[in-house]
């Protein structure tokens, strides 16, 4: 997957954001909190994502991704290579990821950014 490809999957999301922090990591949100990044402190080929405790557990106990630093006990991943991950999955990671981080805002939040 390329970082153009990663970019346009995760700003296509109800309400998802980019910002750039750390560098020049670009950071996504949704309701102001982060789902996922790409570059930046997590690496230059690199992206980060907040994962479901299944997700977390299989993608670290096969070595496909390890804990994210600073965010590893908030569940979230760092996969070391953008490039070879195939896009499809990388897409499902980012909905995943957005709808765990929506899921936790308020409902009027929620509302707000035509999330039901």
């Amino acid at each position: 997957m390329t970082p153009a490809a990663f970019h346009a999957a995760a700003i296509a999301l109800p309400g998802a954001t980019r910002s750039v922090q750390w560098g020049d990591g670009q950071v996504y949100k949704v309701g102001g909190k982060m789902s996922a990044v790409l570059g930046g402190a997590v690496g230059g080929d690199g992206f980060s994502f907040k994962a479901s405790d299944v997700a977390f557990e299989v993608l670290t106990q096969t070595g496909r991704a390890r804990p994210a630093p600073y965010l590893a006990r908030a569940q979230w991943l760092l996969i070391e290579d953008l490039a070879g991950q195939d896009g499809d999955e990388v897409v499902g990671w980012l909905v995943q990821a957005h709808a765990l981080v929506a899921a936790k805002l308020t409902r009027r939040a929620r509302a707000e950014l035509g999330l039901g």
